[in-house]
């Protein structure tokens, strides 16, 4: 029998609340759902306005992943959507502005990727994004290196930068920024990848080609550009741990000697939030919002 909940007075069907997800760790798809209801309040601001693209893994992290950006089969009307352009042209896609959304969308059991535009207005980007992505046998703990280095060149430019873990391998950074062209953040952001490799040489890399990659962390633009997204933050990712791309300090980026350091798991992240709060606020707030130069 399929249990039901009530949540902000809409009726959803939760299924396979029993089903392991995560075989390392036996975390369950009943722990999913808890722990998307527990974050939903910091969660949903960054997901509120923006078209969704779903990485689905109904059968847990051992099974088929497929990427959707198309609202699946039965979504309810209720579920916002939104008609977004697309280079094969345009199409819907789910919008998550509330916890029934959420927790709809969690039931089936996705990372949830956005963009750094709002449907409202999608040819103007309102955040930079930079994700750093190491080569093996660099780790995560090469990547905080990198992302020292480029907080204080965001800062020369009059930007500031936020940090969280992507929820696999490596840090992404995030700055808040004056709603701009995402063809004019693209470009800045590449000239920063290009900036850390010519300063890091032995360190950073710019080009994505994988035979320059080894022992090295390629600095990701690419993510700025309107069709592409990135993990949201506070998702749940298909890695062997329920791992979660999470915010972190600086003072964590700064301390970071061992991969497992900056691992963040879904059980952990209701006592961060106690102990730091909202680390990425002004994203949504837009509060201290840079001029790109």
């Amino acid at each position: 029998m399929t249990p039901f909940a009530h949540v902000a007075g809409r009726r959803l069907a939760l299924s396979n609340l029993e089903k392991v997800l995560y075989p390392d760790s036996g975390f369950t798809k009943g722990e999913l759902l808890h722990y998307y209801a527990t974050v939903g309040d910091v969660l949903l601001p960054h997901l509120r306005g923006r078209a969704v693209s779903f990485l689905r893994y109904p059968d847990g992290v051992a099974g088929q992943r497929f990427f959707s950006k198309n609202p699946p089969p039965g979504t309810p009307e209720w579920v916002r959507t939104a008609t977004v352009v697309r280079s094969d042209g345009s199409g819907r896609q789910v919008v998550v502005d509330d916890l029934p959304s959420l927790m709809w969308a969690a039931n089936l059991v996705t990372e949830f990727h956005t963009p750094q535009w709002c449907v409202d207005r999608p040819d103007l980007a309102d955040r930079l994004v930079l994700d750093l992505d190491p080569g093996e046998p660099a780790t995560v703990v090469e990547c905080c290196r990198v992302a020292l280095w480029l907080r204080e060149r965001l800062a020369s430019d009059g930007l500031t930068a936020y940090a969280k873990t992507s929820g696999s391998k490596g840090l992404h950074l995030l700055a808040p920024i004056e709603p701009v062209d995402a063809t004019a953040v693209t470009a800045y952001a590449k000239r920063l990848a290009v900036d850390a490799e010519r300063e890091l040489p032995q360190l950073a890399l710019h080009r994505m080609k994988r035979s320059l990659r080894a022992g090295k962390v390629f600095v990701d633009f690419s993510q700025n550009a309107a069709a592409k997204t990135t993990a949201t933050p506070y998702t749940l990712r298909a890695r062997p741990e329920p791992a979660v791309s999470a915010p972190v300090t600086w003072e964590e980026v700064e301390g970071c000697e061992r991969p497992e350091d900056l691992v963040v798991l879904a059980g952990q992240v209701p006592g961060r939030l106690e102990r730091y709060g909202e680390l990425l606020a002004p994203l949504v707030s837009g509060e201290g919002a840079g001029a790109l130069p």
